[in-house]
């Protein structure tokens, strides 16, 4: 998968804030050599957040963020003001762009405030240096110009300072494998599957196998039984997708261990420990209890779609409960959690780790247990122990 292709959830998110007409969208054109934004002497051009995935040097692959003004007005500023504070939630850092001859207001030490509030690391940029005061640069401030492009490289080393690499990278299963060892993955081509491509997690799960030094070998559910036999060596584990959960169970020897890509996936990201714990709430669900399913993704909805479909269906044979099932997509989820008795949320491979984080958060501040797909249909299959098996301390957690 090269720079082009890195999905929008492995990308550092870099999020340009600051008033009407400081000059952000200026500032964001120079930044990324392109005329990304629309400029224009009349305050709040910018309506809505700007999202555009590049490969910024010395970063590599980001997405650039430009935002609405933070001090704009009326009932629709007021949404548009809404749309910024959202953004912080998967903002991995910020710059500040401060008009140079109006200096810091109470809308922009709002925002710091929030910064440090979020633990979002930041740069204040006073924008139109040439024609008002220069500012004294700090570790936290520059002078700059979008105009005269002056100190614009600078600006974008000091970006690339702010996020710090990772000296030992995550990884999705690469680490659960060594070099030689065999891994399955089960694939299942339906209806909802996208046309003509396998859907991310196992693109990345296949990568992240050849790293390891391993072999991969994708098959469909109904081939896993007859691969498994084919196969002269034992696999290490077999990796499926969920909805094929209880098929791979059947086929796979007890030996093997089976897992989902959902359930990686939540280890990637953070947060499985929180999904197994949280799953168990499903137990206590009663009638007229509300539960939010939400989508990291905005995919086209299919027939048996696993989230507005089959998973609500498993569901509800399960508990055999009236629920009132609820759903969110994409950009998209409530800042209130308390009404819910439940969140059930994607693998969030589209997501990047700080808004996943941010959402098991609020879940958590809420009171409200947190779980993923993965978990949950492995629950309502009773397979839960075997597809945590790989994961000593997580298996205790559950047997005990």
């Amino acid at each position: 998968m090269g720079l082009n292709d890195t999905p929008s959830g492995e990308r550092i998110h870099i999020g340009f804030f600051g008033r009407r007409n400081a000059g952000k969208s200026s500032v964001v054109n120079a930044v990324t050599g392109q005329e990304l934004s629309v400029v224009s002497e009349v305050k709040g051009t910018t309506t809505d957040p700007v999202y555009k995935s590049m490969e910024l040097l010395p970063l590599g692959p980001v997405v650039i963020i430009d935002t609405p003004g933070f001090d704009d007005e009326g009932a629709l500023g007021e949404l548009r003001v809404k749309k910024t504070k959202q953004v912080l939630n998967r903002a991995d850092c910020a710059v500040l762009v401060v008009d140079a001859a109006v200096g810091k207001t109470p809308a922009d030490e709002e925002l710091i405030s929030l910064f440090q509030e979020k633990e979002i690391p930041y740069l204040v940029a006073y924008n139109k240096s040439d024609l008002g005061p220069v500012h004294p640069a700090d570790g936290q401030e520059i002078s700059i110009s979008a105009l005269k492009r002056q100190n614009i490289t600078e600006l974008k080393e000091r970006i690339a300072q702010l996020v710090k690499s990772e000296s030992f990278p995550r990884k999705l299963v690469g680490d659960l494998l060594s070099p030689g060892d065999l891994a399955v993955l089960v694939t299942p081509i339906d209806s909802a599957a996208p046309k003509g491509r396998l859907i991310l997690p196992q693109q990345q799960a296949i990568r992240d196998i050849l790293d390891a030094d391993a072999c991969a070998v994708v098959v469909k559910e109904n081939s896993l039984k007859d691969a498994l036999k084919k196969l002269q060596t034992r696999p290490a584990l077999v990796i499926t997708d969920s909805q094929a959960f209880s098929q791979a169970d059947r086929d796979t020897p007890p030996d093997i261990p089976v897992t989902s890509f959902s359930i990686l996936m939540a280890r990637y990201k953070g947060f499985l420990e929180d999904a197994v714990k949280g799953v168990a709430a499903i137990e206590r669900l009663q009638d007229g209890d509300r539960v939010l399913i939400s989508e990291g993704c905005t995919h086209h909805r299919q027939c048996e779609d696993i989230g507005t479909v089959k998973l609500p269906r498993w569901l509800t044979e399960y508990t055999r409960k009236k629920l009132n099932l609820e759903h969110s997509a994409g950009r998209e989820f409530p800042e209130d959690l308390s009404p819910y008795r439940l969140i059930i949320h994607c693998g969030g491979c589209m997501l990047n780790e700080r808004e996943m984080q941010y959402r098991r958060k609020t879940a958590a501040d809420a009171g409200i247990p947190f779980t993923n797909y993965g978990i949950t249909i492995a629950h309502l299959k009773g397979i839960l122990k075997r597809s945590l098996e790989l994961f000593p301390q997580l298996h205790q957690l559950i047997s005990s």
